[in-house]
This record gives structure tokens, sequence and C-alpha cells, in this order.
């Protein structure tokens, strides 16, 4: 493992014993993620962001695979190693109510780490509250509150200020603005870019939105069906897109148009994705994809780079055709 690196995860695998057959949430999944950097994790509903990211912090429990954490395989770890281990691993998930215990106040829920962790005596604890409080812009009298009693928004500042709480390194962000008011989205991905900043956060930043996820990344990794098919720097995917299926996700984000001449009919991807249960043969885009061949029926495709820290799993990568 490189020294730049702070996270390497190799041939991650986790699958689900489910009425019909095998789940497979996630396949052979590889990518790194250095100190202070973003990796944006985007795809379709279904394609195993959410558990990707729940597997490398050791919520659920891979199958196969190695996640070597700041130095350390965290799937070698016992129970007591991980929870050590799990100050430094924090994650705010989608809806911010559903992850906060309603029972509690706004104080008890992001004080519950540090007591969790047996960090500082009481008044050392209200202090770090006050400070994370303050700091992703709640106010001090909110501290009484009941998470039901406040705005979404509102709610996921709370999530944020009790992720940070223990000072973690790596944040998994669990489509952390997709539940939010278009006005909130943008205050949430501001003070997550500015403690990104302040305290060198790693994040792990997942969602179907590439807009926002073009805004936040350093790089990106598109799943499809359970398979990462994609990965490179943001700029180099935004700009070259070699597998079909991102390129399809990128003309699905709406752009105003500045001319009459840049209006195009918009489209949607054909067919539906496919099963995890029972999953095609060869490529898993294959069905949907109008570049398909023979071989992409019968053989799966290999990782392959095609530039500059730019990977790709696709027969026809290189194809400039259009393809929807």
């Amino acid at each position: 493992m490189s020294h730049s690196e702070l996270l390497v995860v190799e041939n991650l695998s986790k699958t689900f014993k489910v009425p019909g057959g095998t789940l497979k949430a996630v396949q052979n999944a590889s990518f790194t993620l250095g100190p202070a950097k973003t990796l944006g994790l985007v795809g379709e509903s279904g394609s195993g962001k959410s558990t990707l990211g729940r597997a490398v912090l050791r919520l659920i429990e891979a199958d196969s695979g190695s996640i070597v954490f700041d130095g350390v395989d965290i799937r070698s770890l016992s129970t007591k190693e991980l929870r050590l281990k799990r100050k430094d691993m924090q994650m705010i998930f989608q809806n911010p109510l559903s992850s906060l215990n309603p029972r509690m106040t706004v104080e008890r829920n992001i004080k519950d780490p540090l007591i969790i962790h047996n960090i500082g005596d009481a008044k050392e604890r209200s202090h770090r509250v006050r400070e994370l409080m303050e700091r992703v812009g709640l106010s001090e009298n909110m501290a009484r509150a009941y998470p039901t009693e406040l705005s979404g928004g509102q709610q996921q500042r709370v999530v944020i200020a009790r992720a940070l709480a223990l000072n973690p390194k790596l944040i998994v962000c669990d489509e952390p603005v997709s539940a939010l008011d278009v006005s909130i989205q943008l205050q949430i991905i501001s003070l997550l870019q500015d403690l990104q900043r302040e305290h060198n956060l790693s994040y792990i930043f997942i969602s179907h939105n590439l807009a926002v996820v073009e805004y936040m990344s350093d790089a990106v990794a598109v799943m499809y069906l359970s398979e990462i098919v994609e990965r490179a720097p943001v700029d180099e995917l935004f700009a070259h897109p070699q597998h079909p299926y991102t390129r399809v996700l990128m003309q699905s984000v709406l752009k105003v148009p500045e001319s009459l001449a840049q209006r195009s009919t918009f489209s949607t991807l054909p067919g539906e994705i496919p099963s995890p249960i029972n999953p095609p043969s060869g490529c898993p885009f294959h069905p949907r994809c109008p570049l398909a061949t023979d071989i992409c029926r019968t053989t799966k495709p290999e990782e392959k780079m095609v530039g500059d820290q730019h990977q790709v799993s696709c027969h026809q990568a290189g194809v400039t055709a259009q393809v929807i």
C-alpha cells in the first residue's frame, strides 16, 4: 500500500441469501482513496453503492476481499479492535431523521459517540458538543430540541456534527443531500467541503446525482449491477467517459442549453436494470447496451487501462459512437 493512500479496497464482494436465490450486492470492487480526497460513487438505484459503503466500514461483513484502512486490514480486526478503529471511520446517512435517536435531544445525539468511546468528562463533552453545533451552523438553543422538531437540513447538520465528534479520518456520505431541498443541498455540500479542508477528511460520496458528484469529487467510480465498471479522476471521467453506461449517465444530467444549437432531445436508457439474483452472462450491461456484440453477451470484460489512472471494464471501450 502506498503511503499516499488512506484506504485500499481490493476485490470486495458481498452477497445476501434471499427468497429465490443469492443476491449479488457487490462483486470484486476495488479502489483507493487518499487523505483529504473524495471518491464519488455513482450508479442507478440498486447498483450496490450503499452496500459497498457499509461494507467498507464493516457495518455489514463482506464475503471476501480486503479493506486496508490507514495501513491496517480492518477485516482481520477483532470486535474489540474494530470498536477502537471506528473512531477514525464514520458515516452520514441518507435519511437524517431515521439515523438519529428520536428520544434523545440534539445534544445527546451528538454526545453519544463521546460517551460510547469514553472520551472526556461531562463538562468536556458538553463543551465539545457546543463547538460542533456552532461549526455546523446550529444555534445553541437547539441543544435541548429533539430531532423531530428540526427541519431536514438541521437534522442533517446534527448527523454531520455527530460524525465529526471523534475526529475521524474517513466519512462515508451515503446520499447525504438527496432528501433535502435544493437550496439546503448547496449549504450542506459547502459545509462538507469546508470541513474537509479544515480537518483533512476523506470522503466516499455516494450519489446518483452526477452534477453533485462532479462538484464534490477528486475521482469517480461508476457502479452497475453490483460491479464497478469505470474509475477515473473526475475531470478525466467527465471529459472522456469510456463505458457506454457512464456515457448514458452523463447524458442524463439535465442542463440548460446556452443556445438553440445545443438543445437535444431528452432520451432515457432502455429497459430495466437486471436482477442481481440472476445477472446476465458476459458483460452485465449488454442487455441494455446499443454497442453490444457477441463477445459482450458471452464473455465478462476484464478491467483495463485506457488512460492515466483511467480504468474501465468494457469490450467496446474507446468506441466513439452515439449510445442512445
